[in-house]
């Protein structure tokens, strides 16, 4: 199946803590994270690829703690206002792709880091590769990046991935026949998103069709995805 394949949830995903899996695959992330406020100097950053859950652990993290959320890589986000940051909890999303947005510069993202055990204040940022790899053009951002915490949530695992197929299932009110799983699971990308959207297009078919979720349905539904080995 190809690694572009993505569509949208038959229903609305949540951030909860309680919707997240864990798993070998982020055991150790999610630790890391479940001992905040006791991070070293008030920071820390999640990292992982597309689609291994960080966005969704690091929005759970953020309404726990009350945080404002600044999307570094979004375009039509406003440019951040740092009086209003002050001694608050701050998620960076994306700051490894700030470049792609307007809301953050290297100065700006200097400054959160500098506030952070600060009155109260933390950050915790999130990307896609280490602090290490990420561009800065002002010299003490780049010392703030090397010294950061990092804690890595690597691709999502099948325990992962079948959690996420079933409350995908369990949502739009389907119940699967047992063997769907391991048929999925053998032909999906490592992914979260992918597999929300495999199972919405399968539950979407299933109720199209009047037919229960079985294998051979979705043998029918994704066989014209390359990867898939029917």
């Amino acid at each position: 199946m190809s690694t572009q394949f993505k569509l949208p949830l038959a229903s609305p995903l949540t951030h909860g803590r309680e919707d997240f899996a864990v798993s070998p695959s982020n055991g150790e992330a999610v630790a890391r994270l479940d001992a905040w406020p006791d991070w070293a100097e008030g920071r820390l950053v999640l990292v992982g690829p597309a689609g291994c859950g960080k966005s969704h652990l690091a929005r759970a993290w953020a309404a726990a703690a009350g945080a404002v959320v600044v999307e570094a890589a979004n375009p039509d986000a406003a440019s951040v206002d740092l009086s209003a940051l002050r001694g608050r909890a701050v998620l960076v999303e994306d700051a490894d792709r700030r470049a792609q947005g307007a809301a953050v510069s290297d100065e700006a993202l200097f400054h959160i880091l500098n506030m952070a055990g600060v009155d109260g204040g933390t950050v915790l940022l999130t990307g896609r590769t280490a602090p290490l790899t990420w561009s800065a053009e002002v010299a003490d951002l780049r010392s703030r990046l090397n010294a950061l915490s990092v804690a890595e949530i690597a691709e999502p695992d099948d325990a992962v991935l079948e959690a996420v197929l079933r409350r995908a299932f369990a949502a739009a009110w389907w119940k699967p026949e047992p063997d769907l799983y391991p048929y999925l699971l053998a032909r999906l990308p490592r992914s979260a998103a992918e597999a929300q959207a495999a199972a919405a297009l399968l539950a979407e078919a299933a109720a199209d069709g009047r037919r229960e979720l079985t294998k051979a349905l979705a043998r029918e539904v994704l066989e014209g995805f390359e990867g898939d080995e029917g």
